[in-house]
């Protein structure tokens, strides 16, 4: 029998996908996994460009405003609770759309992700001492000794990337290299597209989409938000800027202009994690969609 398939539309924020995915949906009578790790939270409605309801009443969508930030969802829970709700999806339907700009939380439900041994706290406080007594040359000097192959590979200007190698490379006695590209095979294949417009064009959306949330009430959705404002969901591009604002650092147009820089650079790094990979297929509508099926 056919594998049932998933169709994967990724890309930068405000390229489109939303409305894509629905139309896509729509033409196959199915359902929308939101694969965008700040639409899980209730509590978050404006500044993580949630579809309206509008939207959301054309097609049934999962994992959209389904529970408090204080239950914050992991990639490896993502993919554990989508893949239960996909198994009961492709029980009436062979296709689901998945869509999301969060591009690790995409590919740990498509693909899985490796699995790591426990950081002890040895560990960790072990490379902590390494990063305040050397710096950033000293985890890289340590982690080229210790696993040459990923030092190869990894950005060795991300000293959080350098910091969670040798924290594995400590707790097991392993090369963190050692764990990666065991995922596992899924039971569905998968059509993986992106949205992709021009970036003269997509900056322009950005501007345009901040000035909505503006006026939908972002800076009173912000201010509802700061008792919780350290928790890592909140330490995102459309929250982060307005902290420091809060506190007197900096006026309101200061944190406006600081929400819109931030989010083209968000969707520049985007942009380049869906460029690298090259299973993704750009399209524009659902005629492309159905092209590329026929490819598949």
């Amino acid at each position: 029998m056919e594998k049932k398939t998933l169709i994967v539309i990724g890309g930068p924020t405000a390229s489109g996908k939303t409305g894509l995915a629905i139309a896509v949906a729509q033409h196959f009578g199915t359902e929308i996994i939101s694969g965008d790790s700040r639409q899980f939270y209730r509590e978050m409605t404006i500044g993580n460009a949630r579809p309206t309801d509008q939207e959301l009443a054309l097609v049934r969508h999962h994992f959209i405003a389904d529970r408090s930030l204080l239950d914050p969802l992991s990639a490896g829970r993502f993919a554990e609770e989508a893949l239960q709700r996909l198994h009961t999806i492709f029980e009436s339907h062979p296709y689901a759309v998945l869509v999301g700009g969060s591009g690790l939380y995409l590919r740990a439900l498509c693909e899985g992700l490796d699995e790591f041994p426990e950081v002890t706290e040895g560990a960790r406080s072990q490379v902590q001492s390494l990063l305040n007594e050397q710096g950033l040359p000293g985890l890289q000097a340590e982690l080229s000794r210790l696993d040459p192959a990923y030092y190869a590979v990894v950005d060795r200007a991300n000293p959080r990337r350098l910091e969670r190698a040798l924290q594995v490379c400590y707790a097991s006695g392993q090369p963190y290299s050692s764990f990666l590209g065991q995922t596992t095979a899924r039971p569905f294949r998968c059509l993986y597209l992106r949205a992709h417009p021009p970036r003269e064009a997509l900056y322009a959306r950005i501007d345009a989409r901040v000035d909505a949330m503006l006026a939908a009430g972002l800076e009173a959705e912000v201010q509802s938000l700061a008792p919780h404002q350290d928790l890592p969901v909140l330490q995102t591009v459309g929250y982060q800027e307005w902290w420091p604002y809060l506190r007197g650092e900096y006026d309101r147009a200061t944190a406006i202009d600081l929400v819109k820089r931030n989010s083209r650079r968000y969707a520049k790094r985007q942009v380049t994690w869906f460029s690298k990979d090259d299973q993704y297929r750009t399209v524009a509508g659902v005629a492309d969609v159905l092209a590329e099926l026929k490819r598949l």
